[in-house]
C-alpha cells in the first residue's frame, strides 16, 4: 500500500542527506561565473558543470527541517528548489517534466535569532548545501541523475547503487520527481492526469 507523502516528510532530494551521513558534504563555496546555460552542461569527462545562475531561474518551493527518517539533526535547515524555466514552461503546459530539467536543491542554514526577529526562523546566509536532479535520456539509464556540488567546481554523477534512485522511483509522483511537495505544480499535474502514486 502506498505511504502518503506527510508519512514521509520527505525533502526533494535524498542525495544531500546521504552525502551528509557519510560525511562527505560541506558547505557549498561561493558560485562562481561557470557560463552554464539553463540546461545541463557537461565538462569531457562527464562531470556536472555548476549551474551558477540556479537563483534566476523559477522558485518551486521552500521546507524546513523535512527528513526521511524520524532522526531529528542537529541543526535546523532550509531547503529552496529551483528548476530551469523552459522546464517550467513545458511542466505547466503538460504537466511532466521533460528532457535537459534541471532541478537544483539548495539547503541553507536556519536561525530563530537576528534583527528583530521574535518567533519562528529565518534563513541564513549559511550555504549548507547544493544539489542537482537532471533529467537527460541520452545520458543516464532511467532517465534522471543526481549530482551533489561540495563547491562551484563540476561534480561527478552519483552511481545507480544509491538510495536517492530508489526512492525517487517509490515515491515521486511524477517521472520520479517529489512534485507533491510543490503546491503550485501539484495542481497542475493534478488537472492533467500525470500523477502516479507512491508504490511504497
Amino acid at each position: 500500500m502506498a505511504r502518503s507523502a506527510a508519512a514521509h516528510a520527505a525533502v526533494f532530494l535524498c542525495a544531500f542527506v546521504v552525502a551528509l551521513q557519510a560525511g562527505a558534504a560541506g558547505p557549498a563555496a561561493t558560485p562562481a561565473a561557470t557560463g552554464t546555460a539553463a540546461a545541463p552542461a557537461y565538462t569531457e569527462d562527464g562531470r556536472l558543470q555548476y549551474p551558477s545562475e540556479y537563483r534566476d531561474w523559477v522558485f518551486l518551493s521552500s521546507g524546513i527541517d523535512m527528513s526521511y527518517s524520524d532522526a531529528m539533526r542537529g541543526h535546523s535547515m532550509f531547503d529552496n528548489v529551483f528548476v530551469n524555466r523552459e522546464a517550467y514552461t513545458e511542466f505547466v503546459r503538460t504537466g511532466t517534466w521533460p528532457d535537459r530539467t534541471i532541478l537544483v536543491l539548495e539547503v541553507r542554514g536556519a536561525s530563530e535569532q537576528g534583527s528583530i526577529n521574535r518567533h519562528g526562523k529565518f534563513q541564513t546566509t549559511q550555504l549548507m548545501g547544493l544539489e542537482a536532479h537532471v533529467r537527460d535520456t541520452a545520458r543516464f539509464a532511467g532517465g534522471w541523475g543526481f549530482f551533489v556540488f561540495r563547491s562551484a567546481e563540476p561534480t561527478t554523477l552519483l552511481p545507480a547503487s544509491a538510495e536517492c534512485y530508489t526512492c525517487h522511483r517509490e515515491h515521486g509522483v511524477v517521472a520520479t520527481t517529489f512534485v507533491q511537495f510543490y503546491p503550485t505544480l501539484l495542481e497542475i499535474a493534478t488537472r492533467k492526469g500525470t500523477l502516479t502514486p507512491e508504490t511504497h
